[in-house]
């Protein structure tokens, strides 16, 4: 019987943030920064037959969060919304504070619970060594995976280093 023999050895990093990023806004800016100006120097290119750009996005969610409070700030209940980009977010997020019916229905004033909202991005990034890995962040991390050369989280590192919602 055939043994199986290591191949390539992939890696995870992970860079836990020191402060959650503040809001839905600062953390979609820095993913479309890195779609515009692709920092770490990836590039174009083409799996099974499709053209890849050299940074894309893989997937993504936003969550709002809204708490009903009474009139001395109790919590009462809870809605919750999550979209597919920010503009769905921010949508919903309006929606669900500004729906009488359903302030009436759970009792209470719609209240944006901001420090309970959550943010996720995961980027394709082809680098020019050829490797294919993946940056995924979070309202509260970055992480790198599926790579086997550390430069690429060594540049990656330091392009985090230079964003300070990032610290």
């Amino acid at each position: 019987m055939a043994d199986f023999v290591l191949s390539t050895t992939n890696k995870t990093s992970v860079r836990k943030l020191t402060a959650p990023i503040v809001d839905a806004a600062t953390f979609n800016g820095i993913i479309e920064d890195i779609l515009t100006n692709n920092p770490w120097g990836c590039t174009p290119w083409e799996g099974s037959g499709v053209s890849h750009p050299a940074v894309e996005k893989a997937a993504e969610a936003y969550t709002a969060r809204i708490v009903y409070e009474d009139e001395f700030g109790d919590v009462l209940g809870n809605a919750s919304a999550r979209a597919p980009d920010l503009a769905g977010f921010n949508a919903a997020k309006t929606e669900l504070l500004g729906n009488a019916a359903l302030e009436t229905a759970v009792g209470g004033t719609a209240v944006a619970d901001s420090g309970r909202e959550s943010y996720a991005c995961r980027l394709r990034c082809h680098d020019a060594n050829g490797e294919v890995y993946f940056v995924a962040f979070t309202r509260t991390s970055v992480r790198i995976s599926s790579y086997e050369d550390d430069a690429i989280s060594d540049a990656i590192e330091t392009w985090a280093d230079g964003v300070a919602a990032l610290a």
